[in-house]
């Protein structure tokens, strides 16, 4: 059975809601959930993935946000507290949706050593 939390950990925009919510109808498909979730890391930070789905699983977090249910599981709900989803539309970071996440803040260090290109380090 999925934990139910009592504040929500993931935040949508109003905008991004509104994506989420027109895709289901556009799709017909009543009663799916956005999954978020940890994809893997870059040098630039956690990377997040996003994805329909209809089944909770054991252990996932579930929650509502902009009238847009919400599961996360329990490994990457550590990476997602306190992040919001946006809707971008901007030439440096690309359009679509974006994981602001706290874990990912400005001011970290690349630790992947190899001189990396796109965080300059």
């Amino acid at each position: 059975m999925p934990l139910e939390n009592e504040t929500e950990n993931v935040t949508l925009t109003p905008e991004a809601a509104q994506v989420v919510q027109d895709l289901l109808v556009k799709r017909n498909l009543p009663g799916y959930a956005l999954r978020v979730y940890v994809a893997g890391q870059s040098c630039q930070g956690i990377v997040f993935g996003l994805a329909l789905d209809k089944e909770a699983r054991p252990g996932d977090v579930t929650f509502e946000s902009e009238g847009v249910s919400v599961l996360v599981d329990d490994q990457s709900i550590e990476y997602l507290r306190g992040a919001t989803i946006e809707l971008i539309n901007d030439p440096q970071r690309g359009q679509g949706f974006f994981v602001n996440s706290p874990v990912n803040a400005p001011g970290g260090s690349c630790d992947c050593g190899s001189g990396c290109a796109s965080c300059g380090a």
